[in-house]
């Protein structure tokens, strides 16, 4: 029987943020995080969506005929049961290439059990709201930042705990695979926020990313 996922939402559109803006992708949503954060643009989506089942047969079909790549969010796609279906929808599909965007929670576990032949980039979004976060961010990129499949796609705030994360960044040499974003569950807002995080981008010499995806309403 063809292995299922369980997911609130799967469809075609393309990427709205970090490295593969723009690029065509199915998109697949899992229900349940470990965080709240307070600017979450999906957790309406989370706490009202039913989840369903998806067969991976299905899911690979839809990937041959749009001729696209897989983006895997959420929610968490590492949290609890969503990382046996992130494992399940990377390693016993077929794609060109694969986004997974997470907070981190269990990244480690999955990148030790996806198959490395996989074209898979782990988009790390930090969640810097306490010490204890900026402690945990800071220890799990001391053991992933060599890891040219991982990239950090970080809300960017004028807050200290954010400029002491940057700040640490700049010291790993990896400024090509960092990318700040403005916070905004609308156009004007991320229009109004972003002055301040491309002066931030200047001053730590990191990315840009816009939010294509909010801007433009494509998903």
């Amino acid at each position: 029987m063809p292995k299922v996922v369980r997911l609130i939402e799967c469809f075609q559109s393309y990427q709205g943020e970090g490295p593969d803006t723009g690029k065509s992708m199915l998109i697949v949503r899992f229900k349940r995080c470990n965080r709240q954060c307070p600017w979450c643009d999906t957790t309406v989506k989370m706490r009202i969506s039913v989840e369903s089942e998806y067969e991976i047969q299905t899911i690979q079909s839809v990937i041959d005929d749009k001729k696209c790549g897989l983006l895997i969010t959420g929610g968490e796609p590492t949290f609890n049961l969503n990382l046996a279906g992130t494992l399940d929808l990377i390693n016993c599909t077929n794609s060109k290439y694969y986004n997974v965007e997470t907070n981190g929670y269990a990244l480690m576990k999955l990148i030790k059990d996806v198959d490395q032949k996989k074209n898979v980039k782990y988009i790390l979004s930090p969640k810097l709201f306490t010490d204890k976060d900026l402690e945990f961010y800071t220890d799990l990129t001391k053991k992933i930042y060599t890891n040219e499949k991982v990239y950090f796609k970080i809300v960017t705030e004028d807050r200290k705990l954010i400029h002491d994360y940057l700040k640490f960044l700049t010291s790993f040499n990896i400024n090509d695979r960092v990318y700040l974003m403005p916070e905004g569950k609308s156009k004007d807002e991320l229009i109004q926020n972003s002055p301040c995080v491309f002066d931030m981008c200047e001053k730590y010499k990191f990315n840009f990313s816009s939010r294509e995806h909010i801007i433009y309403g494509f998903v």
